[in-house]
């Protein structure tokens, strides 16, 4: 308990329940639409935008929160053409976020930057810049007053069209969110890890519950456990908070799984 009295172990727990609700929220979106290898691709390309920050000498998350979201925009736009398919635009993202992020970093000027903690993150990091973008993005407005619509355009574009609902608009707004809750989570998972925070607690949430705003709540829940589990590994066996965080995340799906399963044996 002598640790709640630090300041970055204080902005290590509302980072985690920030990214909590901003990925529960996101996330459900992503697994349910089906956009994980989109959200992997964009994830990988904002490390151009963390290589030209550095490059340019400004802040290597908000050139990553530029680079990512126009990442986004481009693999939805390319996808929609008819002379490429969608997993070649995400590749082509893919490859040239990576391509750039470690040209720029290599031609930055003075020391060689340190890389790993934008690779593989570190939760006991976070500012308050970080605080407030997970602020932001968590208690945002945007998906409580159009949660219905996200909804419709989540499980049958179609239908949602039939509402006379801007289906491509919503898609591209709802890509910049993704893009910017990835970035935002970058400190706390890195880019090798960030994908599996917006989608094992929904894959967890999604063994006990198939509706939309249960997952949710639920992935919230499951998220803000397994950040606390990683944390608390971290802390006693001294090992890199990230890849602790997405371990115990792991962990909490394989015993929910398991325990499922002996379940409907015994019934």
């Amino acid at each position: 308990m002598d640790l709640l009295r630090y300041t970055f172990f204080q902005h290590a727990l509302l980072g985690s329940l920030l990214a909590s609700i901003a990925c529960g929220i996101i996330g459900t979106y992503i697994v349910t639409r089906r956009l994980v290898f989109i959200s992997g691709g964009i994830t990988h390309a904002s490390f151009g935008g963390i290589g030209l920050g550095l490059f340019a000498g400004i802040s290597p998350i908000l050139s990553a929160a530029v680079f990512s979201v126009l990442s986004a925009f481009g693999v939805e736009w390319l996808s929609r053409r008819k002379d490429m398919r969608e997993d070649s635009a995400i590749a082509v993202f893919w490859t040239l976020g990576m391509a750039l992020g470690i040209m720029f970093s290599f031609l930055s000027p003075g020391f060689a930057p340190d890389l790993s903690a934008y690779l593989f993150g570190n939760i006991l990091t976070i500012n308050q810049a970080d605080l407030w973008m997970l602020g932001i993005l968590a208690l945002t407005g945007f998906f409580y007053l159009f949660i219905r619509p996200i909804v419709y355009i989540a499980f049958d574009r179609e239908f949602a069209r039939s509402q006379k609902i801007p289906v491509e608009i919503f898609e591209y707004v709802l890509m910049m969110f993704i893009a910017l809750t990835i970035v935002a989570c970058l400190r706390m998972v890195g880019i090798v890890l960030a994908i599996s925070l917006l989608t094992i607690p929904q894959m967890t949430a999604n063994l006990f519950t198939y509706s939309f705003k249960k997952i949710i709540w639920l992935s919230i829940g499951i998220g803000f456990l397994g950040c606390l589990g990683g944390l608390f590994i971290s802390y006693h066996w001294k090992v890199p908070s990230g890849a602790s965080i997405i371990f115990f995340s792991i962990l909490i799906y394989a015993v929910c799984k398991i325990g499922k399963s002996c379940c409907k044996k015994q019934s």
